[in-house]
């Protein structure tokens, strides 16, 4: 090894690290090794940032706003919801819902689609009296099987295609990869509805533990008129910093105040609802005029009955509140809502609301204005944001909701019978939604996730800095030495085990681009056929079933399906060796 590779290695190691570790957001961790390769010299800028105008990544960009036009309108949303409540028992139901759902997220990106119908399962779970964790692990893993199907199923595989044409080679087109895709996605089914099921736990959903035992979280105080801070406002009368408790609303009379703000003014005969540790409101009894309600019956669902409601954010990789505690990122003040409780591995965390720090996949459970779904609903601080009693999606035209429909298919005719480049086919299909007012060019914007870009983007650099250095070619001599003497069948093996092993730990298109120069550099070395090693690594990168880490979609899933890490070990370990066998076989058979 020279210098060179083991200084680029050791990024990468470094770079793997600090993304386990959560030590930052993935695509600022990623750009930031990208930084020190274009500072040491390593990489020309241009080298280092020409992944930011590679097409692969570009049509990853008009796809999120194609598919959020598609998805604005709700009318896929609609058609799935009574589509859903025509099941006659809960694995007709898993069938009858799951089987267009793979085939939507072979042409629609995969992340706002567990979005859009996380919040809608679990409400229909809830009505149904069925668990919803027996449902939304199967959601994230259908539309991972079914973004396999074609090019423009999921980012991972327009990372590879985009990666492909800039090594001067040709790229997938658009139903290549359906020959493994199909597949694939049929056994995942099989198991799922049988061996998968059976291993899905049965939890309560979050919102009916907290429900169930409201009375460790709320508490009720009535002010006397001998408190001393009567017609002061809470920040004067010192309830606005109080040691792990939280005034969530004020009853006066048949009035609620809810969210309170610190210049809120506090009258004689208001009931102070708090929250927090139950240990801590002991403190309140001192102070004199504020009177302890023990026998209160006051419940989240009375809470609900007003202009207030109860609502349940899911915490995103992006979010600004991730590495700070509640009170430090202000929340109070920045969303206007107050956090009841915080959810993480299917346990309340024992501490100071205040002091939680944050991280992804958190859920929060929020006590906010009836606005507050519709003001956050797009934001990037949350993956799901849904109440008690889920809102209809957007009500959209839907006679626009058609008519983006009806531009999605003639976009994929185009590029089927070969009219149009992918790329191009994305390009003409946002120009007509924009000029037909379909989709606003705010709304455009919004619907652009920049920091997957960012990563994908940074991730072509580091996947170049790897050639460039020789340590793919390195890393590919050895898995041949490795793998060669036993055959093809194995080598193909051996890219699939570390790309999904890459895909578990880091992000998919981080593991993609990283091995597909190792792929190509095996394939040039034995003098054999490129494609078979990138439909390898373009399936390998997508199949993450065994870590809530590795795929935006288990994360968002995560918090609203109460799962702990360990349900995600054993419901998908035996998917993923199952995708495996059938990957290798397949690819061997068609490539080799």
């Amino acid at each position: 090894m020279t210098l060179e590779m083991v200084f680029v290695l050791s990024m990468i190691i470094l770079m793997f690290a600090a993304l386990l570790l959560e030590l930052a957001r993935p695509d600022i961790i990623v750009f930031s090794a990208l930084v020190i390769f274009v500072l040491t010299g390593l990489l020309t800028p241009e080298e280092a940032f020409n992944g930011f105008s590679n097409q692969g990544m570009l049509t990853i960009a008009l796809l999120f706003i194609v598919a959020g036009a598609v998805q604005k309108h709700g009318i896929i949303d609609r058609i799935m919801k009574k589509w859903l409540n025509k099941g006659k028992h809960v694995k007709g139901s898993m069938i009858r819902f799951f089987i267009p759902l793979s085939l939507s997220s072979a042409f629609l990106n995969n992340t706002p689609i567990v979005v859009t119908f996380t919040p809608m399962i679990k409400k229909w779970c809830e009505e149904k009296g069925i668990a919803p964790s027996k449902f939304l692990i199967p959601l994230s893993y259908f539309t991972i099987l079914g973004g396999t199907i074609t090019l423009m199923g999921t980012s991972t595989n327009l990372v590879v295609h985009g990666m492909l044409l800039d090594f001067d080679l040709e790229g997938f087109s658009l139903f290549q990869l359906a020959i493994v895709g199909i597949p694939i996605t049929i056994v995942g089914f099989l198991y799922l509805l049988t061996v998968g099921y059976q291993l899905l736990p049965s939890n309560r959903g979050f919102r009916d533990q907290i429900q169930s035992d409201t009375k460790e979280y709320m508490a009720e105080m009535t002010v006397k008129k001998e408190f001393p801070h009567v017609n002061k406002s809470v920040q004067e009368a010192g309830l606005r910093e109080l040691k792990g408790l939280y005034l969530v609303e004020i009853i006066r009379e048949n009035e609620r105040i809810s969210p309170v703000k610190s210049t809120t003014i506090i009258k004689a005969g208001d009931r102070l609802i708090f929250t927090g540790l139950i240990s801590t409101i002991a403190e309140l009894q001192h102070m004199r005029g504020l009177q302890l309600e023990t026998g209160s019956h006051l419940e989240l669902d009375d809470l609900e009955n007003s202009h207030v409601e109860l609502v349940e954010a899911v915490v995103s990789h992006q979010s600004s509140l991730l590495s700070k505690s509640i009170k430090q990122s202000q929340f109070r003040s920045k969303f206007d809502a107050g956090v009841i409780a915080v959810h993480r591995n299917n346990e309340r965390i024992k501490s100071k609301i205040g002091d939680i720090i944050l991280r992804p996949g958190d859920v929060l459970l929020l006590l906010a204005g009836s606005d507050f779904i519709r003001t956050y609903q797009q934001s990037s601080d949350f993956y799901v944001v849904s109440s008690l009693d889920t809102p209809s999606n957007l009500q959209g035209n839907q006679k626009k909701g058609l008519f983006s429909i009806g531009v999605l298919l003639l976009m994929i005719f185009m590029v089927t019978v070969g009219w149009l480049s992918m790329f191009k086919a994305m390009l003409l299909a946002v120009l007509v939604l924009l000029v037909t007012k379909t989709i606003t060019a705010e709304e455009a914007k919004k619907n652009i996730q920049f920091h997957v870009l960012l990563l994908i983007a940074s991730a072509f650099g580091i996947g170049m800095a790897m050639t460039k250095s020789g340590l793919a070619k390195w890393i590919a001599d050895g898995m041949l030495s490795i793998g060669e003497p036993y055959g093809i069948v194995v080598l193909i093996l051996l890219v699939y085990l570390l790309t999904n092993i890459f895909t578990e730990l880091i992000t998919n298109s981080a593991a993609a681009v990283l091995m597909l120069p190792i792929g190509i550099e095996m394939a040039s070395s034995l003098g054999v056929d490129y494609m078979g090693f990138a439909v390898t690594i373009a399936i390998a990168a997508s199949a993450s079933f065994i870590t809530p880490i590795g795929y935006q979609t288990n994360l968002i899933v995560y918090g609203p399906g109460g799962y702990r890490f360990i349900d995600y070990i054993k419901v998908g370990t035996p998917l993923s060796l199952l995708v495996m066998i059938v990957t290798v076989s397949i690819v061997n058979v068609v490539w080799f």
